[in-house]
């Protein structure tokens, strides 16, 4: 059951509403060029792909006729993301698109003058992306989800709730993702605040999901935690039987992961964050600077369920928890 949908704020309205008309510099009969620069595979974020080009369509952008999307795919490999900015550069896209910190900071250091739409990227002022988000002031504009300490501190509450008697959690990140180093230290304060103790397990692929797991045995984890990034999402259908096996309930940032066999997930509406991306690529297209578009941001989350999983875990979820739920799994 499906009873309410993630939601999006403008920040800034105020700043953007005195902002001078924008120019309609879209061309009749001309053909544009979008990259799409993602981290994960395209098997993994359809769902999301398929809304950012609904978007589109909705916004008058069809492929093949005034629009042509170069897609560049990382498949869970974040070192290639140099590489394939660097192809779109070399392309001449006339925007960007980049889900996820790793792909905007590969962009934005291949490029300072091709409009980049950022999607999901962790603090993007701190990290140097935009100046303000009321104001990003150069290339880059979008949407960003900021992994705060109140957003792991929800998803550990959860796994409590799940796991009463849990006093042990394993978090795993991948340290190649430029915004682990971050998450983890919120990840630990959220933890140190509950009176858990935290595990940090480090993967950088799917070759290390045994070791993690084995680590995560030893250190006698009852829980799992497991990050935003690339890796997560591409690989998500082996990680969720991984904890399965190894008896551990799991709460996800990706409302995918628990389609293919997580236990929860707390976490924006992948889709319809990324399906927004769209109207920023309209604007951009017609004529609208980066630099004078408010960066947004979710205030709404959801949390999915898997009811299978939990009845494999021999969990007996508690009928609070389930009545949050926005979406139950059967």
């Amino acid at each position: 059951m499906n009873r309410r949908h993630a939601g999006i704020v403008l920040l800034g309205l105020l700043a953007c509403s005195a902002l001078p008309p924008v120019v309609h510099a879209q061309q009749p009969g001309r053909v544009y060029r979008v990259g799409y620069l993602s981290a994960p595979s395209r098997e993994s974020v359809a769902r999301g792909v398929e809304a950012f080009l609904k978007a589109l369509r909705d916004l008058g952008w069809v492929e093949g006729q005034n629009l042509v999307v170069e897609f560049r795919w990382a498949d869970g490999k974040v070192e290639r993301l140099p590489d394939l900015a660097a192809e779109l550069v070399r392309l001449k896209v006339d925007v960007i698109v980049a889900p996820a910190g790793s792909a905007v900071l590969a962009a934005k250091n291949a490029t300072s003058t091709i409009p980049i739409v950022m999607i999901f990227p962790n603090d993007p002022v701190a990290s140097g992306l935009v100046a303000s988000l009321a104001r990003p002031g150069g290339n880059v504009t979008g949407t960003t989800f900021t992994s705060g300490p109140e957003i792991f501190g929800k998803q550990l509450q959860l796994l409590r709730e799940a796991v009463p008697r849990a006093s042990r959690v394993a978090a795993v990140g991948n340290p190649s993702d430029p915004e682990w180093a971050s998450q983890v230290i919120e990840v630990e304060a959220a933890a140190r605040a509950m009176g858990l103790r935290l595990q940090r397990v480090e993967v950088r692929g799917p070759e290390e999901f045994d070791g993690a797991f084995a680590a995560m045995a030893r250190e006698r984890a009852e829980a799992l935690l497991v990050a935003g990034g690339s890796t997560f999402l591409v690989n998500r259908v082996k990680l969720a039987e991984l904890a399965l096996k190894a008896r551990l309930p799991t709460v996800f940032s990706f409302r995918e992961s628990v389609q293919s066999g997580g236990l929860m997930a707390y976490a924006v509406n992948m889709a319809d964050f990324v399906g927004h991306a769209a109207v920023y690529v309209d604007k951009i297209l017609k004529g609208a600077k980066p630099a004078d578009l408010p960066v947004e941001r979710p205030t709404k989350f959801e949390l999915v369920i898997n009811l299978k999983t939990a009845k494999a875990l021999g969990l007996t979820l508690p009928p609070a928890l389930l009545q949050r739920a926005d979406e139950l799994i059967p």
